[in-house]
């Protein structure tokens, strides 16, 4: 598709892998819109970027999603593209914690039930425009659980199928809008540095491939280790698991 000139809602756009994308998409035309829990940061996001707007909201409650949903209706009804960014992450071990349960219900309400909501919302918008997307950015994660972060890869493994369905279930009913997942291994963020991510590839890599995975039409972006651990698993789950469970 073409990725200039389009209006880009990014949801956790104030840091990381939101933050790379809003940066790249704005050098390419694009009118983005950021938003996050912390009006704060999206402030200095945007004085960063540039030509950015900000709305501050959490994705999680229902009377920030009714805000966040009036502002797009009366500024950008020619909204043509969401990115589903805004995560939440737990790191614990099972065995040695008893608060599964809580971090499994933060995070699916982060990752998994907030974008379906967003995307039920927004899809009769993007469904008007000639050219849409929409994009759920998971992980490497969804392809095999790690063992520290057990309920987030849960949630990102739910929000994987979730969006093959959509993908599926549109190129029917609504041709016009595609459907992208963008699949990243572990990134040099502040939001992963409890698991290591000094250690992962730059945000900005992240970024330019997904802009080159959005203008080849290609609807799973395997970021860097994603696509080597992909290849393995496909030959041997049990063997791939044992892999990406070493790697800390």
């Amino acid at each position: 598709m073409n990725i200039s000139n389009k209006t880009v809602l990014i949801t956790g756009g104030g840091s990381g892998i939101g933050f790379a994308v809003a940066k790249q998409l704005t050098e390419k035309g694009n009118k983005v819109i950021i938003t996050g829990r912390s009006e704060a940061r999206l402030k200095d996001a945007a004085a960063k970027l540039g030509n950015v707007d900000i709305f501050a909201c959490d994705i999680t409650k229902a009377d920030d999603v009714s805000k966040l949903l009036s502002y797009i209706s009366e500024k950008y009804s020619n909204l043509d593209v969401l990115i589903n960014n805004a995560g939440q992450a737990s790191v614990y071990q099972l065995t040695a914690d008893t608060s599964g349960y809580e971090n499994a219900g933060a995070e699916i309400a982060t990752n998994y039930l907030a974008p379906i909501n967003l995307i039920d919302k927004l899809l009769p918008t993007l469904s008007k425009q000639a050219e849409a997307a929409i994009v759920n950015v998971t992980s490497v994660l969804a392809i095999a659980p790690s063992y520290d972060v057990p309920t987030y890869s849960a949630s990102k493994a739910a929000l994987h199928s979730y969006t093959q369905a959509l993908r599926f279930s549109l190129a029917k009913s609504s041709p016009s809008v595609k459907v992208f997942e963008l699949m990243p291994p572990l990134v040099d963020t502040e939001f992963s540095a409890e698991i290591g991510g000094s250690n992962g590839i730059p945000a900005s890599q992240v970024a330019d491939e997904l802009l080159a995975g959005l203008e080849s039409d290609t609807v799973e972006i395997h970021v860097g280790f994603t696509a080597q651990f992909y290849d393995a698993y496909l030959k041997s789950p049990d063997d791939a698991f044992l892999m990406l469970n070493s790697r800390r």
